[in-house]
């Protein structure tokens, strides 16, 4: 390797808006930069780049190092660790129990969960977004869709954030602890479902061990497990990143609030601004499998590349007005749940969690505003850790302040 100095530093500490501006400089001079943290890596800024990257199975492969740091690990994980045509083996299971039509089942549920998580929020006038009500919510959603207690998906998720920052520190044995403590919740999932099946076609768990039986393409017992193990983890962190992030936006833009309120059938087009402004991921990563020529720099063969999604999605080339919510945006190709085969099969659960807690949020009160500092989490997950807003709920309409 011939690169020894670096063009950025993902450590360095971020607000709320200060990555976007990293990234629009990093697209105007340097769209490919090389970083030597975490081990040294390349990152894919612009949108034409990371599709490229995204698409690109037989020159960008998943199978070596497909996240930044690099992880790790006893044994690959389904599907994210294996490229097509072995990727769809695993990845059917999910798309079957993942698709619009049985995630729909779970609209009254998931608004349920949102009403009881925000009304307290609400008594009091407000509290931290992120921690009261994105992480319960994204973990109760997660629970009603596996079929799991709460108190195991929360667990889940504190594992998942431990997980996450020794993988930033790259503290092998914390993170090697981490990750069995999660095989192990993965292994006690699967055998609770060989011993009670559900119905396979709203089951993903089921429906992986039934995968497992086929006679043409079985999935082996730990595959199914490292399966519902990498499932686990990446179905709870974004949907509690993104709706951070969205729930502080909303609080900084009274009048978005305000059309939002007087004609809910906008918010459809919102979430998927919110979605291109916000994409919660930028760690996912590829690993060149020959040398190649990117953005005007040579990637060589075994070198680590990311994919910084929200730096693409306010790509200027190709979204005009780039950092600002339009909610008359058309097309709207942004890529916050990726492209390509490892396109993320969560895609309409995490609009429909989305849908569903902000349209409670906008329901529940008259104004939405900041309250405090917002604290990001680390480089793993893009969103806040920590976001205070002030609500104003609908009852305190008309009445002074």
């Amino acid at each position: 390797m011939t690169i020894t100095a670096s063009d950025w530093d993902p450590t360095a500490p971020e607000t709320f808006d200060s990555s976007h501006g990293v990234y629009a400089e990093l697209r105007r001079r340097c769209p490919v930069p090389w970083s030597d943290a975490y081990g040294g890596f390349w990152a894919a800024t612009r949108y034409s780049d990371v599709l490229r990257v995204a698409r690109d199975s037989e020159t960008f492969s998943t199978a070596v190092q497909n996240v930044v740091p690099h992880v790790p690990r006893a044994q690959r994980r389904p599907p994210l660790h294996y490229d097509p045509p072995e990727h769809e083996i695993y990845r059917a299971p999910l798309d079957r129990v993942l698709r619009r039509s049985v995630i729909r089942r779970l609209e009254p549920a998931f608004a349920q969960v949102a009403r009881e998580l925000l009304a307290p929020l609400l008594a009091r006038g407000g509290g931290d977004y992120a921690q009261e009500f994105a992480l319960p919510y994204a973990a109760q959603c997660f629970a009603l869709f596996l079929g799991l207690p709460v108190d195991q998906v929360l667990e889940i998720r504190r594992i998942g954030v431990e997980y996450s920052f020794a993988i930033q520190e790259m503290d092998r044995a914390r993170v090697m602890t981490a990750s069995d403590e999660l095989y192990a919740i993965a292994r006690a999932i699967v055998e609770d479902r060989r011993a009670h099946p559900r119905d396979p076609d709203e089951d993903l768990v089921t429906n992986l061990l039934r995968a497992s039986g086929d006679p043409a393409r079985p999935i082996p017992h730990d595959l199914v497990v490292a399966t519902v193990r990498q499932t686990i983890v990446a179905g709870i962190g974004a949907p509690h990143a993104v709706l951070g992030s969205a729930a502080v936006h909303l609080s900084r833009d009274p009048e978005l609030q305000d059309r939002l309120r007087a004609d809910p059938g906008l918010l459809p087009a919102a979430i998927e601004e919110l979605l291109r402004l916000y994409a919660p991921y930028r760690v996912f990563a590829r690993t060149a499998t020959r040398d190649v020529e990117l953005g005007g720099r040579t990637v060589r063969a075994g070198e680590a590349i990311t994919m910084i999604f929200p730096s693409a999605n306010r790509d200027e080339a190709v979204f005009y007005d780039a950092d600002r919510l339009d909610l008359e945006r058309r097309p709207n190709r942004h890529l916050a749940f990726g492209r390509g085969a490892h396109r993320c099969p969560g895609a309409a659960m995490a609009r429909l969690e989305m849908a569903v807690a902000l349209g409670e949020l906008l329901a529940g009160t008259t104004r939405v505003e900041p309250d405090g500092e917002v604290r990001m989490f680390n480089w793993l997950e893009f969103g806040p850790r920590s976001a205070p807003l002030r609500l104003l709920p609908i009852e305190s309409k008309g009445l002074p302040l």
